[in-house]
C-alpha cells in the first residue's frame, strides 16, 4: 500500500487541492497532508469509514460518488484520486467523466486482472483467484468492474483521454507502461497507475 501511496504522492504539487473518491479510512488522505501539505477533502460511502476520518481530523463527505460528485463544481480540485476503487463501481464511465470534469488532472489506480498469477490462477484451478489487490471471494467482492492495464490504456484511447504518466507496479517496483511494452507490463504487473486528463 505504501509503495502506492508514494507513487501517487509524486505525481501530486505541494499545496495542490485534492479530492480522494471512495478514501476508505482517509490513510491515503493523511499519508498526502503529511507528504505533500496538500488542501485535501474526501468523499467515502461507508458512514463507519466518515466517522473514522472525521476521528482523525479529516474533512470528509459522506456521499455515493457515482451521484454525489456531479455536485462538485468544473475544475475545482487540482487532482482527483481514486485508488483500487474503479472497478467497485456500476458505471465506471461516468465516474471517470465526472472526475476529469471537477479535477484538472486525475489519478486511477486500478488492480491488474491481466496480472500472470491471476491469469494462471484461473487456467489451473478454474476458480477466481484472491490476491493482495483483489482480496475477496467472488460472491463477497465489490468488485464489479474487473480490468486489466491494457483494458484501461484502451479505453482511455477510445475515449481520448490524455494518459499523461502510465506506472505498473509490482510489489515495490515500479516502471513506465509505453505501447510497445503493454503487453508484457499488463502481464508482469498487479497494479496500474494513470495520470489523466482530458
Amino acid at each position: 500500500m505504501k509503495s502506492e501511496f508514494k507513487i501517487i504522492s509524486s505525481l501530486i504539487k505541494q499545496n495542490s487541492h485534492v479530492l480522494d473518491v471512495g478514501c476508505g479510512d482517509g490513510v491515503l488522505m493523511e499519508y498526502l497532508l503529511k507528504e505533500k501539505k496538500v488542501n485535501i477533502r474526501g468523499i467515502e460511502i461507508s458512514k463507519s469509514k466518515v466517522q473514522n476520518c472525521i476521528a482523525k481530523g479529516l474533512t470528509i463527505i459522506e456521499g455515493n460518488a457515482e451521484e454525489d460528485l456531479k455536485q462538485f463544481p468544473d475544475k475545482s480540485f487540482d487532482y482527483v484520486v481514486l485508488s483500487q476503487t474503479l472497478q467497485a463501481f456500476l458505471n465506471p464511465e461516468n465516474v471517470i467523466n465526472q472526475l476529469l470534469r471537477i479535477g484538472k488532472q486525475a489519478i486511477v489506480t486500478i488492480p491488474n486482472f491481466g496480472y500472470w498469477k491471476i491469469r494462471l490462477h484461473l487456467l489451473l484451478k478454474g476458480t477466481m483467484p484472491i490476491t493482495r489487490t483483489l482480496p475477496d471471494e467472488w460472491y463477497n467482492t465489490p468488485n464489479i468492474h474487473l480490468c486489466t492495464i491494457k483494458d484501461f490504456v484502451f479505453f482511455s484511447k477510445k475515449k481520448n483521454f490524455n494518459l499523461s504518466k502510465s506506472i505498473a507496479m509490482k510489489s515495490n517496483k515500479i516502471s513506465y507502461i509505453n505501447d510497445l511494452n503493454l503487453n508484457i507490463k499488463n502481464l508482469s504487473s498487479n497494479l496500474g497507475i494513470f495520470l489523466i486528463e482530458k
